[in-house]
């Protein structure tokens, strides 16, 4: 058997699946397509999580944006999150050029463009459905993870919210927790280390400047009311399609730690909030973190083992979580781990550590006599990619380079205009848009202590009104002239003794 023919033959037996899978490319063997060598996308380990990786300009964006289309296509809904805001053109079809039109011709397929159902969403003032979550729904745990509190810290969050709790003092937005904080420490500080234990003011202090840290990265506009439902990422469109909601958030990259924060607290909901479903014929959504690094950098190793733990738990309910990112290393090993499907564009040696990390990510992949693989890996084209994933069985499929379809959509963002259009047409955006000020536990503890002064204010007047019994005898006239002669005689005897009394006059008498 030829090398060919023993490629074409691997390559069958390693991606012919069970159940439903679309076409993402054909497979290369001395960079050519060879023809029959279909790689197929399984729809059934997609929530065996994945990687997305590559240099600038390789085509990682369009690679997710092919399988955002796919899983459209079948109905599994689709989560974007778009940091350099380039992946909003999905919602408009794309256009057929002479180079898609000789790739497909490659590929034996045809073109169809296609639009497809999108959703905006975002995290600050930019157009689209308003994303928000509580500090109640953060949860004393989650709070002190993303805040790095030490052990005695996250124990006092932990009071506080029991507090909170036991007093029903709702922890809506920051202003609440700020308010909090500042009560516990000064005025309602005896009322609880009565009840709740010991409270350490440097631990208060501490907490209270990491918070207002958090709230200088633009915290305030993500907690509060209403809050956003996670059952609005899993929607259906009128024609079976599903929704891809694209949560463009250009504007964090110099904010990872709202970015950090926004990500742990969705994925804890959806993990809370979706039954235990095993092994789906399809997942119930599919989430895609576009500059992934954003998500790790600066991160705690509290943090990061909370993200791990998440994506290890949150598959059996049938959410897949995909990374897109330059750098495979910058995915920690024990994230890595986890990710099942791997697409890997180019990447670029230009220094030692540049080939160092080549040679470390062609070590990820499985063996092959088919490929130079760490010398290859720099050699793919723009579109090129090499490929593997998990089979029903978990077992790895064939590595094998891919000359990947180009999107159907378009491979640009949208106007104005046509941004303007699909968020005037968004049920979710009226649900969403009002911003809502429940009474919550910074206007009750502000009642609570203006109440209490006005008590005091009030004793105070009184006080001041009401004369005491000694002031009254103090203030009579008898007590007045008896003080007047009581020191007119005190006097007299003090003059006398230092001699400066005068001359005695004799008397009539």
């Amino acid at each position: 058997m030829s090398d060919i023919s023993q490629f074409l033959q691997t390559i069958k037996d390693g991606y012919s699946f069970k159940g439903d899978a679309a076409k993402i490319g054909v497979a290369m063997l001395d960079g050519k397509v060879v023809t029959g060598a279909d790689i197929l996308l399984p729809l059934k380990t997609m929530n065996r999580h994945g990687l997305i990786a590559g240099a600038t300009g390789t085509g990682k964006t369009k690679t997710l944006q092919v399988i955002s289309e796919i899983l459209s296509d079948n109905s599994v809904p689709v989560l974007l999150l778009d940091i350099k805001g380039d992946l909003s053109g999905i919602a408009e079809s794309g256009q057929e050029n002479d180079k898609i039109k000789e790739r497909y011709a490659m590929l034996g397929m045809t073109y169809q463009a296609a639009a497809y159902p999108v959703e905006l969403l975002s995290l600050s003032d930019q157009k689209g459905v308003r994303l928000r979550a509580t500090v109640s729904e953060f949860g004393p745990i989650l709070l002190s993870k993303i805040l790095e509190l030490n052990d005695t810290q996250e124990g006092l969050m932990a009071m506080m919210f029991k507090y909170c709790d036991d007093n029903k003092l709702p922890l809506l937005d920051l202003k609440d927790l700020i308010k909090m904080l500042q009560y516990i420490s000064d005025e309602g500080k005896d009322e609880i280390e009565k009840n709740y234990g010991k409270i350490a003011t440097t631990s208060t202090g501490t907490i209270l400047r990491k918070v207002i840290e958090l709230q200088q990265q633009g915290a305030d506009i993500f907690f509060g009311e209403k809050s956003f439902e996670v059952d609005d990422l899993m929607r259906i469109s009128s024609d079976g399609r599903s929704m891809i909601n694209i949560l463009r958030v250009p504007d964090l990259q110099d904010r990872p730690k709202l970015f950090s924060t926004f990500m742990l607290q969705m994925l804890a909901e959806l993990y809370a909030s979706c039954p235990e479903a095993g092994d789906l014929d399809k997942p119930r959504l599919v989430i895609f973190i576009d500059e992934a690094h954003l998500i790790f950098q600066e991160a705690s190793s509290a943090l990061l083992q909370q993200i791990e733990t998440v994506i290890k738990l949150i598959r059996s309910k049938g959410v897949g979580i995909f990374f897109c990112t330059q750098n495979p290393m910058d995915i920690p090993a024990s994230v890595l781990a986890q990710l099942g499907l791997k697409v890997q564009h180019a990447l670029r040696a230009f220094t030692a550590a540049d080939r160092k990390v080549i040679k470390q990510t062609a070590e990820n992949y499985p063996e092959t006599t088919f490929y130079d693989t760490d010398e290859l890996i720099t050699q793919l084209g723009i579109g090129e990619a090499f490929i593997t994933m998990l089979n029903e069985k978990g077992i790895p499929t064939p590595l094998a380079q891919v000359m990947l379809c180009a999107p159907r959509s378009r491979m640009d963002v949208l106007t104005d205009n046509e941004i303007d259009t699909i968020v005037s047409q968004s049920k979710l955006v009226t649900k969403y848009s009002t911003i809502i000020d429940s009474e919550s536990a910074y206007e009750i503890l502000n009642a609570k202590l203006n109440e209490a002064a006005a008590k005091t204010a009030e004793i105070t007047t009184k006080a001041k009104e009401e004369p005491s019994i000694l002031e009254k005898v103090l203030d009579s006239s008898i007590v007045k002239q008896a003080g007047r002669t009581a020191a007119s005689i005190i006097t007299r005897s003090l003059l006398g003794a230092l001699g400066l009394g005068g001359k005695s006059k004799k008397s009539w008498f």
